[in-house]
């Protein structure tokens, strides 16, 4: 479940006095805009990009993704080693590294980090559940014996899922959460930042580690809750605000005009899609028909064109162009009324009423969610919308409380797993990834065994031939693959866009 921020402003125990900031120079700071607020800020526990980009700055991991590619490169670790079998990991780890406390940073830290994640067995622990045992021989030594191996291990590790957090978050257990309750909106980790104040509905403020390695130019970041699309351009547009993250694409255009302003634009592995609720929504959406007929009721390029102004490209198949095991000969559904028609005629089912849930996190929804309202009425599926504020939709899809729900998805290690694995497994269900509540044992079977085996053509074939069957199944429509447009201030210098951190910001390496 999310935890609820009590309070309206939460403070962390360990940050600086806020006092501090009125000595920061007016060119220090940052400010970016976002759409809404978050849920829970634990590491262990979310799945969701969008806290991501407050908790990635705030903590260290053993390993980091190399600026714009999909490579891994020392973090934490300075070196590490594998078995000839791939069952045993190796890190070394660097010196030096301090958490926001002032407490070391060591091996015994990183081995509480990953049995925490692992004990608290919430979304991420997914990720994870090949590790057999994780040793610290010594303080800087830490050794991982997997189960089986697993080939995506090391790129994993430069994910938000295994932040490296301070063993001290014990001593704020409640009724044995292991601190679930108090890192829902605090942090505790060795990154450059950390979580200063939260004022709920407003903004969210990060300053600096001041035992961190890293001494970055921003000593002060803040993301600003403006959920008004209009007022995050005209904000852009006075200075109010470095970055706007909620520009709708119907005015990307008019911000090219703007003198101070640049448009980020680069190829992005983010996709949109509808999670069709396999087995806990509507008992129509038990029928592989139906869930076919609803993915032959879309327009797409109509949808895209509506949704995106055309900054993006419909998916074929589940794994998006740009990560190897795109299948270009993938089955892709177009537009067909009939067809979805006869689908439906043929599974019985007539004058069907399913509920859309969608949030406000992403401003293009409200857009989308009217748009597939308008467009499968056409095939005489009835839509009621459902939008609900961003942690509520949350909790709900991790429930399956819906039947149709908006999503997006973007891989955090470049591996195909990332999509097929987390997507389409059955053990995954919920905000594991499996959203859909999609289960077929062939596929289970299939996708443990893409997951282990060292043949990356093996693996390429295996995920191809699921691909297939995972199609024809139907359990979830994929929209498209959107571009990467990001509205930022000329003064603004130093952003590394990587595909793997979507709407994650390299803050330590930025500057104004």
């Amino acid at each position: 479940m999310l935890f609820s921020i009590i309070t309206a402003c939460a403070k962390n125990s360990n940050a600086p006095s806020s006092k501090k900031d009125s000595k920061y120079k007016v060119d220090s700071s940052l400010t970016v805009a976002i759409s809404a607020d978050q849920g829970t800020l634990d590491p262990a526990v979310t799945m969701d990009n969008s806290a991501w980009k407050i908790t990635y700055p705030a903590y260290e991991r053993l390993v980091d993704f190399d600026g714009e590619n999909t490579k891994v490169k020392a973090g934490l670790a300075k070196d590490w080693s594998v078995s000839k079998d791939g069952k045993t990991w190796t890190f070394h780890l660097n010196s030096g590294h301090k958490f926001a406390d002032g407490t070391s940073v060591d091996a015994n830290a990183v081995k509480f980090s990953f049995e925490r994640l692992l004990k608290v067995a919430k979304g991420p622990a997914s990720v994870y559940s090949e590790i057999s045992k994780v040793d610290a021989p010594s303080s800087d030594t830490v050794v991982f014996t997997l189960k089986q191996n697993f080939p995506p291990f090391l790129s994993t590790l430069a994910a938000n899922y295994v932040n490296i957090v301070n063993p001290k978050v014990m001593d704020k257990e409640k009724d044995g959460d292991m601190g679930q309750g108090y890192l829902a909106n605090h942090t505790m980790g060795s990154g450059p930042y950390q979580l200063t104040t939260w004022k709920k509905g407003e903004y969210i403020q990060l300053g600096l580690n001041p035992h961190s390695t890293v001494k970055p130019a921003l000593k002060k970041v803040t993301f600003k809750i403006v959920s008004d699309p209009s007022a995050q351009k005209l904000q852009l547009q006075k200075g109010d605000v470095d970055i706007a993250e909620g520009v709708p694409v119907d005015q990307i255009e008019s911000l090219k005009s703007m003198k101070n302003v640049t448009l980020l634009q680069k190829p992005s592995l983010l996709v949109d899609y509808v999670y069709i609720n396999s087995s806990k929504g509507n008992d129509a959406l038990k029928n592989k028909k139906v869930r076919q007929a609803l993915n032959y009721g879309i327009d797409y390029p109509s949808l895209i064109k509506a949704v995106q102004q055309g900054y993006a490209t419909q998916s074929r198949g589940p794994i998006p162009k740009g990560l190897w095991g795109y299948d270009s000969s993938a089955k892709q559904y177009q537009l067909d009324v009939d067809k979805a028609k006869s689908l439906l005629k043929e599974a019985g089912v007539f004058n069907v009423t399913l509920k859309l849930l969608y949030s406000d996190n992403n401003p293009w929804w409200e857009t989308e969610a009217l748009t597939i309202q308008s467009q499968l009425a056409t095939i005489g599926v009835k839509v009621k919308l459902n939008k609900v504020a961003y942690a509520t939709s949350r909790d709900m899809m991790d429930k399956g409380d819906f039947d149709l729900a908006l999503g997006v998805w973007s891989p955090d290690f470049a591996d195909p797993f990332a999509f097929m694995n987390f997507w389409y497994d059955s053990k995954n269900f919920g905000l594991a990834g499996d959203r859909a509540f999609y289960k077929n044992t062939k596929v289970d079977q299939l996708l443990a065994e893409a997951a282990t085996s060292n043949d990356q053509s093996k693996r390429e074939a295996l995920y191809k031939d699921i691909q297939t069957i995972v199609i024809d199944d139907a359990p979830y429509i994929l929209l498209y693959q959107k571009d990467y447009l990001l509205p930022i201030n000329k003064n603004v210098k130093g952003f590394v866009f990587n595909p793997m951190l979507q709407g994650i910001y390299n803050l330590q390496d930025m500057s104004k």
